[in-house]
């Protein structure tokens, strides 16, 4: 979703390219093949005129909604498996999904839902409660099923189906966050006969709920989708959705133009701007919910607190961290690298969610301050040696950082923190690789610093739960799910604080107090909240959903929203105008369900790039 640190740079690693220049240089009107010497992409299944191709350059280890958690298979398993509840496209709110309605008892620990009646699995198959019961259950059973989102039924004591139309969820302590979100239900049916369902690929011809159903997967080739009829809220217009494989990014630029494929996603500012005035090219500038970071090695160490790894000793030293951070005008970052299609950042949770994001005026944060910095390296005890790199016990201060070759955001950030940390005494050298090879060294702990990325969603239990200690990953990168092995015993009380705080008010305050444990702890450097930039031809398909719907991302959504409503733009031109709803105008009238404190609005800001998920 497989390595675990391909997980911790960002499940869905930001997508860049350097099109700008080559494009501008008239390499614009060559076929996509001109730009690159990897073979085009196949078909891998049907790809006809109702069929939307995507550019993807996507991580996949399967397609098994309970083990992977990368970025590509889980928007897939959005459009797979509906959940208990899901998110609206409006503004990210609760609102029904497989349940119609819900409500909770007095003292806030049992959940009862009203199950839709009369939905199918895409084979047939009656959908029951019992398949809700079956899904959570296993997840609560069978440790190899509770990888992905296990986190998410932790306070689970007992689900039931005490009939075919209702699920009873009973918890062991209040929640705060509505537990029907974000977990895929699977059709027991199907999943009961496998013998190690935690082994599952499931990657080709699924059942499921969704409106698309996995029918194919060629390995870096193309992943194809095709519409479920027995979709409850109807079946697409489209026929498919086909992902397709381009390793270079400027070749996925090249291909939106030539027409190869429909949409692109995770453009870079170069990019995005090289398809201004492109023929039948629509552009958005999207709302995001994601972050950009620096990662440090702060220490690694397994869920039972054994060291692996090749970190260097000095960054265990939180000031050391802080003087890092402190070293770096993230403004300058923003404005030069992203060229202002990014917002200012803070927490690990994006400015976009501004009940819960801690705001910039906190008394916590702190700006770009060089002599801050050496003032923290001084305390630490490292002293600028005769060439200005600093020194303590005969070692000078040297630290690796990790970038993606093939990413010009990333090369980019290097040019500059270079000679800033040079200019506060520490000695940066940039070890530029492929993904994969970045991949590895950070699961095994060989890193210094590393350029990373997530993405967020609406509600945040879900990213602080997998900050806490117990979800430490091993040095193999298995069983947690920590950014990097963050283990603070403060900030897991106040995650099981909020987790169970009904209030939302409180909830809120709770939350930001974790955050300001993390920001101060400094595992990490947030610099960039970004836009998310996408293309799209609009001279084959419209009715795209963006969420939020205004002004929001299409791709890389809590939900199904995005492409469930496009319709090939030869039939929204010859359809009557005659009053009727809109494509994708359904979406806007399911009802927002918010019940206690786990309904949490889309808070907007302005425009962001880039989208994770997982998330």
């Amino acid at each position: 979703m497989f390595t675990h640190s391909t997980l911790r740079r960002g499940l869905g690693r930001t997508v860049a390219g350097l099109a700008a220049i080559a494009l501008a240089a008239g390499l614009a009107t060559a076929p996509a093949s001109a730009q690159t010497t990897e073979p085009q992409p196949t078909d891998g299944g049907s790809a006809d005129a109702t069929t939307l191709r995507i550019a993807t350059d996507g991580f996949i280890d399967s397609f098994n909604p309970f083990t992977s958690f990368y970025l590509l298979p889980t928007n897939t398993f959005r459009y797979m498996y509906e959940n208990l509840v899901a998110n609206d496209a409006k503004d990210g709110s609760i609102t029904e999904g497989l349940a119609t309605e819900w409500s909770t008892d007095d003292d806030g620990k049992v959940w009862t839902y009203s199950i839709r009646p009369d939905m199918k699995w895409s084979d047939g198959e009656p959908l029951t409660a019992n398949d809700v019961a079956w899904t959570y259950t296993q997840m609560m059973e069978n440790e190899d099923l509770a990888v992905a989102n296990g986190s998410l039924v932790e306070n689970f004591e007992k689900v039931e189906a005490p009939d075919d139309g209702t699920v009873v969820i009973t918890l062991k302590n209040p929640q705060a966050n509505n537990p029907g979100q974000e977990i895929p239900i699977v059709p027991e049916h199907i999943w009961s006969t496998i013998d190690n369902p935690g082994e599952f690929k499931n990657d080709a011809n699924t059942v499921g709920s969704g409106p698309f159903q996995l029918e194919s997967y060629e390995a870096n080739k193309s992943v194809t989708l095709k519409a479920n009829p027995n979709f409850w809220r109807g079946k697409p217009k489209l026929d498919g959705i086909q992902y397709r494989y381009y390793t270079n990014s400027d070749a996925q630029v090249q291909a939106v133009r030539s027409g190869e494929v429909d949409m692109i996603t995770l453009l870079s500012p170069e990019q995005f701007t090289a398809l201004e005035g492109a023929d039948g090219v629509e552009l958005n500038d999207g709302r995001g919910r994601r972050f950009n970071s620096i990662s440090i090695n702060s220490g690694l160490a397994d869920a039972e607190g054994k060291e692996f790894g090749t970190g260097n000793e000095a960054l265990k030293d939180v000031k050391v961290r802080q003087a890092i951070r402190a070293g770096i005008d993230t403004e300058t970052l923003r404005k030069q690298v992203m060229q202002d299609y990014a917002q200012p950042a803070t927490s690990f949770i994006p400015s976009v969610y501004s009940t819960w994001a801690l705001p910039a005026d906190d008394p916590v944060i702190t700006g770009f301050d060089v002599e801050k910095a050496k003032s923290l390296l001084d305390e630490a005890g490292w002293t600028p040696g005769a060439d200005g790199i600093r020194e303590k016990d005969g070692k000078k201060l040297e630290l690796r950082f990790l970038t993606d070759a093939a990413e010009p955001i990333e090369q980019n950030t290097a040019k500059f923190l270079e000679p800033w940390m040079k200019d506060i005494g520490i000695q940066l050298k940039n070890e530029s690789s492929d993904s994969d090879t970045v991949s590895e060294l950070t699961t095994k702990g060989d890193y210094d610093l590393y350029f990373s990325g997530w993405s967020i969603n609406p509600d945040p239990d879900y990213q602080l739960s997998i900050n806490t200690c117990g979800n430490r990953p091993d040095a193999e990168g298995n069983g947690g799910t920590t950014q990097d092995g963050y283990c603070n015993p403060e900030f897991d009380k106040l995650y099981q604080a909020q987790h169970i705080e009904l209030d939302q008010g409180k909830r809120a305050d709770l939350v930001r107090q974790a955050l300001e444990i993390n920001y101060e702890d400094t595992p990490s450097i947030v610099l960039w909240y970004p836009n998310q930039l996408e293309a799209y031809r609009s001279d084959k398909f419209t009715g795209f959903t963006k969420q939020p719907s205004d002004g929001g991302a299409i791709a890389n959504q809590v939900g199904y929203w995005g492409y469930t409503s496009v319709e090939p733009a030869s039939e929204a031109a010859g359809a009557s105008d005659g009053g009727g709803l809109s494509a994708g105008a359904w979406v806007g009238i399911a009802i927002a369900v918010i019940v206690g404190g786990g309904g949490v609005l889309w808070f907007a800001t302005r425009g962001r790039r880039n989208a994770d998920d997982r998330e």
